[in-house]
């Protein structure tokens, strides 16, 4: 028994990199339990019994123990299990005394079939426990990337993953809404969260998080990788359209050239694993106002009020850009909101002058183009719809 036990721990140190003495002491302590039921059994559970067992931590030999009570020779003893004479446990213990516990061999009793299946089992769940806990590590530390995986099993509530060594699970709701995908496909996912369970990690991906463009640009843009340019923000509505705003901490690196590539090569990379959704790429701008009117690209403006303290901006737009600068069901400007964190009014040139906003922040304008206009009515529904639309939402 220790020559294999030793072997076996020998082997698990060098493959599994387990931690050889907390091991031994694991088996050593699942070895007073087993002799401990072995007696409990053997004696009904009358006589409680004091196991020690001793392991050599170099050649994993093993000795079983009893605790006893020293008694004087002269004394009858009761029960072998629990009482030594004085002038035996002297030999175990020189200055022991009358009343002591004293470890002395146990009986000659075979263990050794008890020890083998109990010395097994932990090395085997001590093995699964590492290799849980080592997973678990492994993609704890994958946890905000990007994983490629193919899918396992199709249910009603998402798709399981193959990554490999574990599962994980893409919540139907984290899919994109224009997506739904087969057994067998081969799919990229944002790892969202991981969570460790008995049953090994779990590990939640998505597809739908604002961080996974992200990652698809780290991945496909060497300079982002590198740091050379630094994502500052990312809006996105899933399945639809993306706003990115990037920076350059080198002037001689353009960061939206950089994000595109030759021939946008490296933006349709990212394009391609989102089945399509359109995506912007803006210059980020520490100046708010330019900031602002990157975000919300490609429409033209004319002028941005904006306040940092408030964090509300007025956003005029050439009559003409008002649609673009809004974009359908309100999609641009509510994605410039999510951008830049701010609430965005947008009005066009007319609704400004009609309200009066021209002559409020002193804007010289030509009076004969908006001499017919009407002042803007309360209840304006197309005001309303251009105002809300641009709002960030909460």
């Amino acid at each position: 028994m220790s020559n294999g036990l030793k072997e076996a721990l020998d082997l698990l140190v060098k493959e599994k990199n387990i931690n050889r003495d907390i091991m031994l002491e694991e088996i050593r302590n699942s070895l007073e339990n087993a002799c401990r039921s072995y007696y409990h059994k053997k004696f009904n559970n009358k006589i409680p019994v004091d196991i020690k067992v001793v392991i050599d931590k170099k050649t994993c030999e093993y000795n079983v123990f009893l605790g006893k009570e020293v008694i004087p020779d002269d004394e009858e003893i009761v029960s072998e299990l629990t009482e030594v004479h004085y002038s035996f446990a002297k030999e175990y213990d020189e200055n022991c005394e009358i009343g002591d516990i004293v470890y002395v061999i146990a009986p000659n009793i075979d263990f050794g079939h008890i020890i083998t299946q109990n010395a097994k089992g932990v090395i085997i769940q001590k093995l699964r426990d590492q290799e849980k806990n080592s997973l678990y590590i492994e993609f704890k530390n994958l946890e905000g990337t990007v994983i490629n995986g193919t899918i396992s099993r199709v249910t009603r509530d998402g798709y399981n993953v193959n990554l490999g060594s574990v599962d994980g699970f893409l919540p139907m709701q984290l899919k994109m809404k224009n997506e739904n995908f087969v057994q067998g496909e081969n799919i990229k996912a944002y790892i969202e969260e991981v969570q460790d369970s008995a049953k090994g990690p779990k590990v939640k991906l998505s597809r739908v998080s604002p961080e996974f463009v992200g990652e698809l640009f780290k991945q496909n843009v060497a300079e982002i990788r590198e740091g050379v340019v630094e994502i500052k923000s990312i809006a996105r509505e899933a399945g639809a359209r993306s706003k990115i705003a990037v920076k350059s901490n080198d002037p001689n690196i353009d960061p939206v050239g950089s994000c595109l590539g030759v021939n946008s090569i490296r933006i349709n990379a990212v394009i391609d694993v989102l089945k399509g959704e359109k995506i912007d790429v803006i210059n980020w701008d520490e100046d708010v106002s330019n900031y602002i009117e990157n975000a919300l690209s490609p429409a033209k403006t004319v002028a941005i009020v904006a306040d940092e303290d408030t964090k509300q901006a007025l956003v005029i737009v050439p009559d003409n850009q008002l649609s673009l600068a809004i974009g359908k069901e309100g999609q641009n400007a509510r994605l410039a909101a999510r951008l830049t964190d701010f609430k965005i009014d947008i009005k066009s040139e007319s609704q400004a002058v009609a309200a009066g906003i021209y002559d409020d922040l002193g804007f010289e304008y030509d009076r004969n183009l908006y001499q017919n206009i009407e002042p803007e009515n309360e209840n304006d529904t197309n005001s309303e719809e251009n105002s809300n639309a641009n709002k960030n939402e909460d």
